[in-house]
């Protein structure tokens, strides 16, 4: 699918300005906001995400549309990931509610912007290297079981951890006890110096890009589009802000959710793997010629088993929760 350069920075400038837009609507004035406003607004961004994607089926046909829908569920579960360790960020770096939408948007602003680069990176290997779908595959293969092993070994006392780059930030640059407001700088004793809000940002951008290493891959797998990559990722990343604020609570009901994610990542990864095979190029498997026996896998049973998975995953763990609140007033 060729998409010609216009389309390309008119769809850019879309996303920037629903950015702008969020940010001036939600941001300028702080405030906790209430269920019934992030219910609305992230209605209205999964809205426009559904209406785009119906747009693109429209224009480019049953078999892109279909793989943007794919992607964009599969970002949007793996995006609602993210927010179990975004609570526990905003809990480790005391970030006040009312300001936790700026900290929250401007991190995602960042992981986006960086996520853009993974994705013209990944477009660019591809093209070259076919092989790439094995490291791709392998990848989401381990992660997968990583992510099993994590889940059947929980440690309850394990919070968040602040990486290298966030320690590097806070040897290097000077931070203020307290909060300043919504300001990421502020002066004091003579210098300015950087806010704990800040440091809270850096924090949701580092660990986002992180997660990324898991979301590019996984794109990838359902589709060999960059436009496509890049839009379901920004579509995922743009209602984020009220997801978070609209499940609170309920993310700790979703005990099955990493799980649940783990199948769909270790599916994607073989999906990748049965790909390279299709396009082999290696000369240490078979040949170096690609493999026509292969099963294929169609686009209409990766969504059905992607969104299976998730369902499946949703009820049993609202089933669980259930009966474990029941037990409790026992």
């Amino acid at each position: 699918m060729h998409v010609p350069v216009w389309i390309w920075l008119a769809t850019i400038a879309g996303i920037i300005a629903l950015f702008l837009f969020d940010f001036v609507a939600h941001v300028r004035k702080p405030h906790e906001p209430t269920f019934k406003e992030a219910a609305w607004w992230s209605a209205f961004f999964i809205a426009i995400a559904l209406l785009f994607g119906a747009g693109l089926w429209w224009v480019w046909g049953y078999q892109h549309g279909a793989e943007y829908f794919a992607g964009f569920v599969t970002e949007k579960s793996l995006s609602v990931d993210n927010l179990f360790v975004f609570v526990t960020i905003m809990a480790r770096f005391a970030v006040p509610p009312g300001y936790q939408q700026k900290a929250l948007l401007i991190g995602i602003a960042i992981a986006l912007i960086l996520r853009g680069l993974f994705i013209a990176v990944g477009a660019a290997a591809i093209a070259q290297f076919s092989w790439v779908f094995y490291i791709f595959g392998a990848f989401l293969l381990y992660t997968a079981a990583h992510l099993t092993w994590e889940f059947f070994n929980k440690d309850e006392d394990e919070g968040y951890k602040p990486g290298p780059g966030v320690r590097l930030l806070q040897r290097l640059l000077p931070t203020t006890d307290d909060y300043h407001g919504q300001r990421l700088f502020a002066r004091q004793g003579g210098r300015w110096m950087v806010t704990p809000l800040f440091i809270a940002v850096a924090a949701l951008g580092f660990t986002d890009v992180l997660f990324a290493l898991d979301s590019i891959p996984a794109i990838y797998g359902l589709t060999k589009e960059p436009y496509i990559v890049f839009t379901t990722n920004a579509f995922a990343l743009l209602g984020l802000l009220q997801l978070y604020f609209l499940l609170g609570g309920l993310l700790d009901r979703l005990v099955f959710l990493g799980l649940g994610l783990s199948a769909i990542l270790g599916f994607i990864g073989v999906k990748l793997v049965l790909e390279a095979l299709h396009e082999n190029s290696l000369p240490f498997i078979n040949g170096g010629q690609p493999l026509h026996g292969i099963p294929e896998v169609p686009i209409w049973l990766s969504i059905s088993i992607i969104l299976g998975v998730l369902v499946v995953t949703t009820v049993a763990s609202l089933i669980h929760s259930g009966f474990q609140d029941r037990n409790a007033r026992l």
